[in-house]
């Protein structure tokens, strides 16, 4: 995952300041957990298998994940 991240911002972006790569790092991460699916997760995003699996083994959680979800959850 590190080498994930690493060439989809450092490797391909120039940023002027910190606060720059912060905030494309932010997006880049927002995009892999609730867009990308993946084959390993047998076609999910990241976020719909951890919802998946609270739903059959919610022991396993502290938090809801719905409630991590970014923006309005209806």
């Amino acid at each position: 995952m590190n080498r994930t991240i690493k060439d989809a911002t450092v490797k391909r972006f120039h940023y002027d300041d910190h606060n720059q790569r912060r905030t494309h790092l932010a997006d880049f991460m927002a995009a892999y957990n609730f867009a990308s699916s993946l084959k390993t997760l047998g076609g999910l995003t990241p976020y719909e298998y951890i919802c998946k699996i609270w739903t059959s083994e919610p022991d396993r959680f502290i938090l809801n994940p719905i409630h991590q979800m970014l923006g309005l959850n209806t």
